[in-house]
């Protein structure tokens, strides 16, 4: 796969840069690009050379679509057909804009996987105090503690004309997902003959902002605040994990507790971290896969590779339709691709190393991210032998009534036993997500686990 040079039309940073590692805020002068030929968080305003991807004229209207009285957004684009369709019978034709890990794919599964191309969309977009505040951080954000923090944060996106591999990794940890949000999602481990059970889950997501009983006037090193309840199968029900993500993960790391419904305990969860893990997923996720990618970035030596185009799950509308079943999502090996939606963008290619004499199932990680949103969009696992193992993929879709870019489904392939994860499905829940979901400090201390875990 070409990768193009980083040397963006708007003459923001040249490839020698960001091989260094760069503390310090960027200049006036680049922060002057935002907002101009860059979008407010750092994106190429402009389209590519050939039209294939738009200019960015500033997201999604609110109104772009309608929202149900469950919460589920319409597609806004409900009349467009695939452009084409990649296979495993064309798929050469289409190599150099597609990863290894989706390639695997095409040979994995030759029969069944598939990828629907259609027109590209810039949908999203942010709140305006959140691009106000991505402008403010280009000028002030640092990192601190050798890349493990940062000073002079505010709300999301540091570094939106990053410097190094680090800087872009933080943009997808700190990314705007709504102020809070409480979610009600299951996930699916499917054997490889496509049968599968679900655990369901109740989320609740809170940046310190806002809370009710937010002070600005103390300083806080916490990122945000993170409380998932398990509601069933009734053998896991009750079960609450509950983390304190820090900015500043040298000065105090992640906090988590778990409260375990049938001793009827809260205990300190330091395995909730890295390569711990993930919650009742059958072996098939760490604690680091979850959100694409999470938590303290020390161990592995980031490496930004530059910018490139490659097709990406996008405007994922139809497969968060409240009209689908868990099984017509679930089939063997893989999603059901003919739900899915791929589109050309360009993202941010970061390779992660493992750091000598550090410890993680993943020995290297190449994540590929969305320009507009900074959010993880493909991640192509490698075992310590420097196989390819793992493929995730973030079917995104943009909340425009809310403003809020996030997920609609995240799957991870285990291309070596044709296992898989999907996590985030909410087509038969009762509810879609509850952004303005109202909480103060009290409900995030260890004390309210056992409150939050009543059958």
């Amino acid at each position: 796969m070409k990768t193009t040079k980083y040397m963006l039309k708007s003459g923001v940073l040249a490839l020698s840069m960001l091989a260094t590692s760069v503390m310090a805020a960027v200049s006036a002068d680049e922060v002057a690009k935002l907002g101009a030929t860059l979008t407010p968080v750092g994106a190429e305003k402009a389209g590519n050379a050939d039209g294939t991807i738009p200019e960015w004229t500033g997201g999604l209207p609110k109104n772009a679509g309608t929202v149900d009285d469950r919460g589920f957004l319409s597609n806004p684009f409900p009349n467009e057909k695939p452009l084409f369709t990649i296979t495993a019978q064309n798929v050469d034709q289409y190599k150099d804009k597609l990863t290894p890990g989706q390639l695997a794919m095409f040979k994995r599964y030759p029969e069944t996987y598939k990828m629907p191309v259609y027109t590209t969309h810039r949908s999203a977009g942010l709140p305006q105090n959140v691009l106000d505040d991505a402008k403010s951080n280009a000028a002030n954000t640092k990192l601190v503690e050798g890349g493990n923090g940062l000073e002079n944060f505010k709300t999301a996106n540091p570094f939106p004309i990053p410097q190094n591999g680090l800087e872009v990794v933080w943009n997808q940890i700190t990314r705007y997902r709504g102020g809070s949000v409480r979610r009600l999602v299951t996930q699916a481990t499917p054997q490889a003959n496509g049968s599968f059970s679900l655990v369901y889950f109740q989320d609740e997501f809170v940046f310190p902002t806002s809370l009710t009983d937010y002070d600005p006037s103390k300083p806080s090193n916490i990122l945000f605040y993170f409380k998932q309840r398990v509601t069933a199968p009734a053998r896991l029900a009750g079960n609450v994990l509950l983390v304190h993500e820090t900015l500043n993960q040298v000065k105090e790391p992640r906090l988590a507790w778990l409260y375990n419904a049938g001793q009827r305990r809260v205990r300190r969860a330091p395995q909730v971290s890295y390569d711990g893990p993930g919650t009742a997923a059958d072996g098939l996720r760490t604690s680091d896969n979850l959100d694409m990618y999470n938590g303290a970035p020390d161990r592995y030596d980031w490496k930004l590779v530059g910018k490139k185009e490659i097709y990406i799950p996008y405007n994922s509308y139809d497969l968060d339709s409240p009209k689908l079943k868990y099984a017509d999502v679930i089939k063997a090996g893989h999603i059901n691709q003919d739900l899915t939606r791929y589109e050309l963008h360009r993202v941010w290619q970061v390779t992660a190393t493992l750091k000598a004499g550090e410890r993680h199932i993943y020995a290297k990680r190449d994540m590929y991210l969305d320009e507009d949103t900074w959010q993880a969009s493909v991640i192509d696992h490698y075992d310590g032998r420097g196989s390819l193992w793992r493929v995730a993929e973030a079917h995104s879709q943009y909340y425009y009534d809310k403003q809020v870019p996030w997920y609609t489904l995240e799957t991870l392939y285990d291309v070596i036993s044709g296992r898989y994860l999907a996590l985030g499905m909410k087509n038969e829940e009762k509810k879609a997500y509850d952004f303005g979901y109202k909480a103060s400090t009290t409900d995030f201390t260890p004390a309210a686990l056992r409150q939050a875990g009543v059958r």
